[in-house]
């Protein structure tokens, strides 16, 4: 049987060819001869007890202009038949993406999903870091006015983040002087994160990679000038970096208990000395760091997937 991968993701017609990580690992897929089918979350189906999607085969192009095309009608495929299913939509991190997690768990354990859906579930990103706690800037999890306040006063300039959204939407910076709980109110249908700023961001906030548990490369997202948002999404800058201030204990002490938990790609977020962030459902950044350091992420992403599962 010919080797083949099926990509959950987000439209492949809007995304953004010049930071699309999926877009790579799924062309390096193409380059060790597997076929590719891609379909949209949306689109996952439980029929006669077997999990499957409606999608499309596809062919990748390193061409900005032309980087897709469908090699086959729209169709229907049991996805225990592929080697590996990557399951890679971005977040919100809402109902629907939960219950995607919950149909590919029913997948036979052959089929490999990458990264693990209930490990995913379980994960919750933005919470997840309360494992690593001893790495965490001052931080607290509430939707109550006053204890948002009550926490203000005591570290003076605060972050806050919605729990379950990405790229930098709904991301604030307050003082005591300027705090405003009109803002953050359409938020508060669930807790949010306040975590004290950090100053160093200054420096960039610095997206980790690390595979199978294993630190593979960085790069630091630089905010433009006043802003507080460093996401690429939100106009952030690449720039070159390596495993500064705490980087290295903090991946010594995190990398294990990812692979433990059977998530095999991850994208850590660390600001100077600070952990704010573990992505596991779509994490980014592999473009930027292959372009500063001449590498190809993507190539040790597969290296490290194949032997994992031993299909070399």
């Amino acid at each position: 049987m010919q080797k083949q991968i099926a990509i959950q993701m987000d439209s492949i017609e809007l995304i953004d060819y010049n930071f699309d990580t999926s877009f790579l690992i799924a062309y390096e897929a193409q380059l060790r001869n597997y076929k590719i089918f891609y379909y949209n979350p949306s689109d996952l189906i439980i029929k006669n007890g077997n999990v499957q999607a409606t999608g499309y085969y596809l062919k990748l192009n390193l061409d900005q202009n032309d980087y897709f095309r469908y090699t086959s009608d729209k169709i229907t495929l049991d996805l225990k038949n592929f080697n590996f299913v990557f399951l890679r939509q971005d977040p919100p991190f809402d109902m629907n993406y939960i219950t995607s997690t919950y149909i590919l768990d029913f997948l036979p354990y052959e089929t490999k999903v990458i990264n693990n859906p209930t490990a995913v579930r379980n994960a919750t990103e933005k919470l997840y870091t309360f494992n690593f706690k001893e790495f965490m800037p001052p931080t607290i999890v509430t939707k109550d006015i006053d204890e948002i306040y009550e926490f203000l006063n005591k570290v003076e300039d605060i972050i806050t983040k919605p729990l379950y959204g990405n790229g930098g939407v709904g991301i604030h910076k307050f003082n005591i002087n300027n705090f405003n709980p009109n803002i953050l109110k359409q938020y508060l249908d669930l807790p949010i994160m306040i975590q004290k700023y950090i100053k160093e961001i200054d420096k960039g906030d610095r997206r980790l990679i690390v595979i199978d548990g294993e630190y593979c490369g960085s790069v630091a997202r630089i905010p433009k000038d006043g802003d507080i948002k460093a996401n690429f999404h939100a106009g952030g800058v690449p720039s070159k970096t390596d495993l500064v201030f705490r980087d290295k204990e903090i991946v010594d002490v995190v990398g294990p208990q990812l692979r433990d938990s059977n998530l095999f790609f991850v994208g850590i977020d660390i600001i100077g000395d600070y952990l704010t962030e573990i992505n596991v459902t779509s994490p980014t950044g592999i473009k930027q760091i292959n372009a500063l350091n001449n590498v190809n992420l993507e190539r040790v992403f597969w290296d490290k997937l194949e032997a994992k599962y031993k299909l070399v």
